[in-house]
């Protein structure tokens, strides 16, 4: 088993020794990993004690209260964050307000566990802060190995497969036995979420096989004259039926009757299907899609323009990176990898130099644009 080193920060004995108990014998496993986590604890009473020993000794998790004698626990998360220490810090407070969750989450806290806590709610955070730990070294591994381990990474994740599945499986046994009486549409809500997390897993899937073509160092690039106006077409049919559950009209515009441009036609149409699935997922209800296809110069530009709920100037910069995904109260109930642009941008810059730009209005709508050399 890998063991992670967890320092407990908290002034009172009592809630060390019960954190101490709780996480004894206790694992977390992911399927396609032969190893599960434990952990080994370390307790320490102050802030000042905290910083000394992470000074000195390598810590995966630190379990963090904020009212401390000394320094507050905010400040051991801000040290611990301006010195970029390989650890994940979550905070276990009874003094939490607004103020000190977005100052802790600014200063890198993965999140809260208010006191007093069950062993149950524990485990669970425990089980989700290993996960964001694991999965962020091994993105960095990635960006540093490259490819290597790219497989094991994406077996990992397909564990987020687990939850929707189970999920549906759930409804439809309800369905089966006729929990809810014989009256079909007694069963239209579960039908509804169970459509939606179908949606879900298709594009987590998809944009994983994307991933993977890419990191493998797909060997046979089948570069041929393709027609991005055809692709643009096949790729707004495709989107059409979340579309027209939205009530969103797409258009395609183009100065041309086709354009043509050498390139794999797989790889330009991840980067279409992106683009248009992007501007419907985050469209407002009876909102549009504009799609400019133009030739400007030595160069072909893509434009896309949705009536969305648009963007922050801060969400623009995290907007590309792998696995992130904007969080807010209107992208909730948006279901995402966080993988899908920054897979475009990759095939984009990389295997056509070309670039990719983004403007936004929150509320008003985004417009993303891809620019690339007519001699690819």
């Amino acid at each position: 088993m890998a063991t992670l080193k967890v320092m407990i920060v908290d002034d009172e004995p009592g809630i060390r020794s019960g954190i101490v108990r709780i996480l004894q014998g206790y694992s977390v496993s992911f399927p396609f990993l032969e190893e599960d986590f434990t952990f080994e604890t370390i307790e320490v009473g102050t802030g000042e004690e905290a910083i000394t020993y992470i000074d000195n000794n390598p810590v995966d998790i630190v379990l963090l209260d904020n009212k401390l004698p000394g320094i507050f626990g905010i400040e051991v998360l801000e040290y611990i964050n301006k010195k970029s220490f390989d650890t994940s810090v979550m905070m276990i407070t009874s003094y939490a307000s607004l103020d000190l969750a977005i100052k802790a989450t600014n200063n890198g806290a993965y999140n809260f566990v208010p006191k007093p806590f069950t062993p149950l709610e524990l485990k669970t955070a425990m089980e989700s802060i290993t996960k964001h730990l694991y999965l962020r070294r091994m993105t960095k591994k990635l960006q540093e190995a490259g490819k290597t381990i790219r497989f094991q990474f994406l077996s990992v994740l397909s564990h987020e497969l687990k939850s929707p599945i189970n999920a549906i499986e759930g409804y439809l046994r309800i369905m089966q036995d006729r929990q809810a009486g014989t009256n079909l549409e007694d069963y239209d809500l579960m039908i509804n979420r169970s459509l939606e997390r179908i949606k879900g897993m298709r594009s987590l899937i998809m944009d994983m096989l994307d991933l993977t073509k890419l990191e493998s160092g797909k060997k046979n690039r089948e570069i041929v004259k393709v027609d991005l106006v055809e692709i643009a077409r096949i790729s707004m049919d495709t989107m059409s039926p979340m579309a027209i559950q939205k009530n969103v009209k797409m258009y395609l515009d183009t100065d041309q009757p086709s354009i043509m441009l050498n390139a794999d036609s797989e790889e330009i149409e991840i980067i279409m299907n992106n683009l248009m699935s992007n501007a419907v997922k985050y469209n407002k209800n009876d909102g549009v899609v504009n799609c400019y296809i133009k030739t400007e110069g030595d160069k072909i530009k893509i434009s896309v323009k949705d009536t969305g709920i648009g963007m922050t100037d801060d969400d623009i910069s995290k907007l590309f990176k792998e696995f992130v995904r904007i969080k807010n109260s209107k992208t909730k109930e948006i279901s995402g990898s966080g993988l899908g642009l920054s897979i475009m941008k990759q095939i984009t810059e990389d295997y056509y130099h070309g670039n990719v730009s983004v403007t936004s209005v929150p509320d008003l709508g985004s417009t993303f644009v891809i620019e690339l050399p007519k001699n690819c």
